[in-house]
């Protein structure tokens, strides 16, 4: 399989709305008592065909939120949004969390649980089928979510690929 490439976005140039997907509570036991830290995945996105994830940790949960939202701005990446859904299926891969998504016709709205939908809708896709199997872990459906989006391709990037003009795409 081909190398694919990834289009990144630069966060400066568009304006990005965040999405809190889930914030974990961990403890550290010492010996002068538990030391709380928490943890928060973010999603960003633009509903325009740009999202991206990110991770922060700190003592506070303003704080963690903060970070993640700065984390995910580096990581934008560009899905084809094609009358409001995606070009094709596509899985989606990232250690123990499967993905799959389905292009849907208008009315069907977003049909995907939890951290999925706020991917999904950060992204602007407005009707799409979705399922999430193996792990439910948000960390694992969220990076799942953003690889196979990264993987969408429309037609013209198709042709373009292929070296061939638009029309033979669809016509073979």
């Amino acid at each position: 399989m081909s190398t694919i490439n990834i289009k990144r976005v630069k966060s400066s140039e568009i304006e990005l709305k965040d999405r809190l997907v889930s914030i974990q509570r961990v403890a550290k036991v010492t010996k002068g008592g538990r030391t709380f830290s928490f943890s928060a995945i973010v999603v960003v996105g633009d509903e325009n065909g740009v999202v991206g994830y990110g991770l922060g940790k700190a003592k506070e949960v303003t704080e963690a939120i903060a970070k993640g939202i700065d984390d995910a701005k580096k990581n934008l990446v560009k899905v084809p949004i094609i009358n409001n859904t995606i070009p094709h299926e596509q899985y989606g891969k990232f250690s123990g969390g499967f993905i799959f998504i389905k292009p849907a016709a208008n009315g069907t709205g977003v049909i995907a649980g939890g951290a999925m939908r706020a991917v999904l809708e950060s992204a602007g896709i407005h009707n799409v089928l979705a399922k999430s199997k193996g792990s439910s872990n948000p960390h694992n459906v969220v990076k799942a979510t953003v690889s196979a989006l990264s993987q969408l391709r429309d037609a013209y990037a198709v042709a373009q690929q292929r070296g061939i003009d638009l029309g033979k795409v669809f016509n073979g």
